[in-house]
């Protein structure tokens, strides 16, 4: 059994989660076991930053890319001595980082977190950057967590979507992996839950709360990416200029909640109604979100699968280290009919401890 470090921070920011997983692979495939998980929050410092992270200047990101590797560091040594993990007994630490630019159509995707930091702070070597070569082969360097779910998860339903910052979706269609970003998820729900002194919206309660607004949710159902077909994704410059920007601030936060929410049931239950698929896998903190999984489920009358606790918060983080692990072995870590690259390729950076 090889034991990996899985490192996940969505564009939620709403913290490192952190998995120790043990992987074995057989002529029967993969398996895997999560041995601890843990959710560290973001110290407000970085937070701020990451919160104005546009109006920074280069010096100023460069400097926070190497304060993020040092905060991972230093909450995987935490990690490691709070479950008494020996750190020769992990193989490597698998990083995605923090998102901070997705921009595949000019070339790139950013996520900082500095991986030879976090490599020197832990002794451990590092895979990180697992986006960069999927783009310079053409994809969207987006969704890599499909490959996870087709070899670790493919057994417990016929799609899989995850609710974080916002709502990616896989499946099998013809044979092919399919994969993209639906729409939103949790972004600007807590955007607009901040309004009322809160993180998040604990369980959806506020949403179920507001009223619809019937107007803004046609607008927001007009969107055109809802339109193309994939593989496509979307990140927070998106966000902010093609969603956000229909959104007038001054209505009141609980119905542009409640709207949100509609929307984002309605465009995901399309897909699975479109792609006919009869059951779906649900983890992400929206997975939390009662409300929003009622209002799936008044759209889609497929299975809706909530797993146990562990693996909504832990999945992602389960499968970066997966593709850490399939980095080692040489082996493929995206799936080019998910991201649209020209082929399946080893992507990721190798960091060396040095010592």
């Amino acid at each position: 059994m090889t034991q990996i470090i899985g490192l996940m921070s969505g564009t939620s920011k709403d913290g490192l989660d952190i998995a120790h997983v043990s992987f074995k692979h057989s002529d029967e495939g993969y398996s895997f076991k999560l041995l601890h998980g843990l959710t560290i929050a973001y110290p407000k410092d970085i937070l701020d930053a990451l919160d104005s992270i546009e109006t920074l200047s280069a010096s100023n990101v460069f400097q926070l890319d190497k304060q993020i590797g040092q905060f991972y560091g230093e909450s995987v040594n935490d990690f490691m001595q709070k479950f008494n993990i020996n750190p020769k007994d992990i193989e490597a630490i698998a990083s995605h980082g923090q998102t901070i630019f997705h921009q595949p159509s000019k070339g790139f995707s950013t996520q900082i977190g500095c991986g030879s930091t976090l490599a020197f702070q832990t002794g451990i070597k590092v895979v990180n950057d697992f986006r960069t070569r999927d783009i310079l082969a053409g994809g969207q360097g987006a969704p890599l967590v499909p490959l996870g779910d087709e070899y670790l998860f493919s057994n417990l339903a016929e799609a899989f979507l995850n609710i974080g910052g916002f709502t990616n979706i896989s499946f099998k269609k013809d044979g092919q992996l399919k994969a993209f970003d639906i729409c939103p998820g949790n972004l600007p729900i807590n955007r607009f839950a901040n309004k009322y002194g809160m993180d998040f919206d604990s369980g959806g309660e506020i949403s179920r709360s507001g009223e619809l607004n019937t107007q803004l949710l046609e607008t927001l159902n007009q969107i055109e990416y809802y339109n193309n077909i994939g593989p496509k994704s979307i990140g927070t410059e998106w966000l902010s200029s093609e969603f956000l920007s229909l959104i007038n601030d001054f209505s009141v936060p609980s119905s542009i909640m409640r709207t949100i929410v509609e929307h984002e049931a309605i465009q995901i239950a399309k897909v699975l109604i479109n792609e006919k698929l009869s059951s779906v896998y649900i983890t992400g903190g929206g997975a939390k979100n009662n409300f929003l999984i009622e209002r799936i489920a008044a759209h889609y009358s497929g299975n809706i699968i909530i797993p146990e606790l562990e693996l909504i918060d832990f999945k992602e983080a389960i499968i970066f280290a997966f593709l850490g692990y399939r980095y080692l072995e040489n082996k493929a870590t995206n799936d080019p009919s998910a991201t649209g690259a020209n082929r399946a390729i080893v992507s990721g950076v190798l960091h060396i401890p040095g010592y």
